[in-house]
């Protein structure tokens, strides 16, 4: 009976949507202050339809209701609990209502948490935002549908795929979504300054937290996914540029661009034109990820759908939102005002700099990721577009944006000193070379590569802590006054600060695993020894284990450093049961910074085991940095300044009696 209640759910919710896109924006149209409220009930009673559709879908799998479609070829009654309800968004049907309560979550918090938008606006904010779900929700009972039954009802199911059976499943796909569904905000207000033909500085405090919060989530979604894939598939790599991790990355970029855009915009009322532009094309890649994902075009691990029918569907949507955004942009984008000038050699021109490195590496990635897809559908050839492209066109654009960026918190608004900056920066600077120098000789001159890799990314950091240094004045006033200073710093530079740091951090584990890791690749049977970088494994046994829904057989190596015993490190191959599926299961011991890492294959005709062993120096940065990139965003939001919504704008003062006779 619940699922069918979700189903109507789901049905009501696509009415409440059509209603919130439709009769705000004619209210916005007629002047109505009626008609313009509708938006915000329609808005919140839609999400709580949403949420009781997902949480009926949930408890179908919890309870392996099998009778419903979607949980027979996604579940199994002996599936722990966790992947239980993780299933519930490990498959097509279930991901795209997960994608569209996301959506509703972030129109309700936009309903609640606007009061202080002008009443147009968020009707008109509102009514975009009812029109993306009535589409999704549309897209769902019509192609999607995860509540469909079964007649008669199968006594199992057929579980869920074994890649899937993790717990990067239960944080991974939920941090993307609020990372990909987030920009929407942006977008709808975007849509709403075109609509008005008005834009202003505080049109940009009211997205700028949107954004970041958004921002801040795919960062996580991302960092979390690569290292999913890193773990899981057992190949030792953290980016292989896969078409579907590029489909996330660019949104990443452009929001990147969006958020030093919207800074600019608030402080100094300029480059109006070029941030709303990015926050249709923000959410525009957003959406081309949705549809790379799920139209069937590509294979990958990360794919779901192959059904041409969605394709088509959600091809349909993306012409009718990123086509009409763009046509609307072309129309009246030229009436909206230009804004403030300023010198190139100022926080602005650094910003904008910024900007044009990073939506031209967006737009390297997007022509990557299309290219192939583009000469099979005219030529019907298959092509591949490997790492060796991305890394010759992307990487030579980052290197000047990493240099760059901390120079712009140290040049002024409207005209910088450059001079002036080099200068403050100058002990960042000497530091950092000194590191990578010190880089370079300690790795026995491995690398050149290295050496330049690690001054960026200690650049970075210093440079973070340069700023903060020299905004609280240590070194130059007495230290409680410093500290004083430091403590009473708004949160939003805290915020920046960690960010760039932890790029730098990410920067360093990037070089450090790139230019430093050692691999083997060898045969070991049971009591041999083999050594990698300062570590020796003694191969011990191979057992076999029983799982809840899958056997394995485990390989055991005994980890040495210096004739002394470091613990153990457990590889695997694992079967899946159900679905007669096998997975790789890599052994993983961390040391510090580093991690040893160990894959098996496949048994030798005379006893043996093939395995492959990888010493990944720094790679814990990676991951560590993409989190303390995230902790800077939140940061940021709780900045009073920054958090949802800008100011009420102030009453004027009322005139006294006397005045007025």
């Amino acid at each position: 009976m619940s699922v069918e209640l979700g189903h109507f759910a789901l049905v009501l919710a696509l009415a409440l949507a059509i209603v919130q896109a439709v009769v705000p924006f004619a209210g916005a149209r007629l002047g109505s202050q009626t008609l313009m409220r509708v938006g915000e009930p329609a808005a919140v009673t839609g999400l709580a339809l949403v949420v009781g559709a997902f949480a009926a879908l949930v408890a179908a799998y919890v309870q392996s209701d099998f009778s419903v479609l979607n949980v027979w070829e996604n579940s199994h009654s002996a599936k722990p609990l966790l992947f239980k309800i993780t299933g519930t968004w490990g498959n097509h049907e279930g991901s795209m209502l997960l994608w569209v309560m996301i959506l509703s979550f972030f129109g309700g918090l936009a309903a609640v948490f606007g009061r202080n938008l002008p009443p147009t606006l968020k009707a008109n904010v509102l009514a975009v935002q009812g029109l993306i779900a009535s589409a999704f929700l549309l897209f769902i009972l019509l192609t999607s549908n995860p509540f469909t039954r079964l007649e008669p009802a199968p006594i199992e199911g057929r579980d869920l795929n074994p890649i899937l059976q993790d717990i990067g499943l239960a944080v991974h796909p939920p941090l993307l979504y609020l990372g990909y569904v987030g920009f929407s905000i942006s977008f709808a207000f975007a849509i709403a300054a075109l609509i008005d033909g008005r834009v202003d500085a505080a049109w940009a405090r009211w997205v700028r937290p949107w954004t970041l919060a958004a921002w801040a989530f795919l960062t996580g979604g991302i960092a979390m996914g690569s290292y999913w894939a890193y773990y899981e598939l057992g190949w030792g790599g953290f980016w292989f540029w896969d078409p579907v991790e590029n489909a996330s990355f660019m949104p990443w970029l452009a929001g990147t661009a969006l958020l030093h855009s919207a800074i600019v915009m608030e402080k100094r009322s300029a480059l109006k034109i070029w941030t709303v532009l990015l926050a249709i094309l923000t959410f525009s890649l957003s959406l081309l990820g949705t549809f790379l994902v799920r139209s069937g075009v590509l294979t990958s691990v990360h794919a779901f759908a192959s059904d041409p029918t969605r394709g088509v569907f959600i091809l349909a949507i993306l012409v009718f939102f990123i086509g009409g955004a763009l046509t609307l942009f072309a129309f009246r984008g030229a009436a909206l005002a230009p804004g403030g000038l300023f010198h190139p050699i100022s926080r602005e021109g650094a910003l904008v700099l910024n900007n044009l490195l990073l939506t031209t590496a967006a737009a390297t990635v997007l022509v990557g990721t299309l290219y192939p897809l583009l000469i099979e559908a005219l030529t019907g050839d298959k092509i591949s577009v490997g790492a060796p492209f991305f890394n010759l066109t992307f990487v030579p654009l980052f290197l000047p944006l990493l240099t760059a960026v901390p120079f712009g918190p140290m040049l002024s608004w409207k005209r910088g000193d450059l001079l002036g900056a080099a200068q403050r920066l100058q002990a960042a600077f000497l530091i950092a070379a000194a590191g990578g120098l010190a880089a370079y000789f300690i790795t026995d001159r491995a690398s050149a590569f290295a050496a330049l890799g690690m001054v960026l990314g200690f650049w970075l950091i210093l440079g973070a802590l340069t700023d903060l240094a020299l905004k609280s004045g240590i070194g130059k006033a007495a230290s409680s006054v410093a500290l004083r200073r430091l403590i009473g710093l708004p949160l939003s530079v805290f915020g920046t600060a960690l960010a760039h740091a932890g790029l730098g951090l990410t920067v360093l584990g990037i070089v450090g695993v790139t230019a430093l890791e050692k691999e083997q690749i060898l045969t070991m049977r049971p009591s041999e020894v083999t050594g990698i970088g300062d570590y020796s494994l003694h191969f011990e046994a191979v057992r076999p284990v029983t799982g809840p829904n899958y056997t394995e057989e485990q390989a055991v190596f005994t980890i040495y450093a210096g004739g002394v015993a470091r613990g153990e490190i457990i590889s695997a191959k694992r079967l899946y049961t159900a679905r007669g599926m096998p997975t790789t299961e890599a052994g993983i011991r961390t040391f510090g910074l580093s991690q040893l890492y160990v894959s098996i294959g496949d048994s030798t005709a005379d006893g043996g085991l093939v395995v492959r062993i990888w010493w990944k120096p720094l790679v814990i940065l990676i991951w560590l940095g993409a989190l303390v990139m995230m902790t800077g965003g939140a940061v940021s939001l709780l900045d009073r300044r920054l958090r949802v919504g800008a100011p009420a704008r102030r009453r004027s003062a009322p005139v006294p009696a006397a005045e007025k006779a």
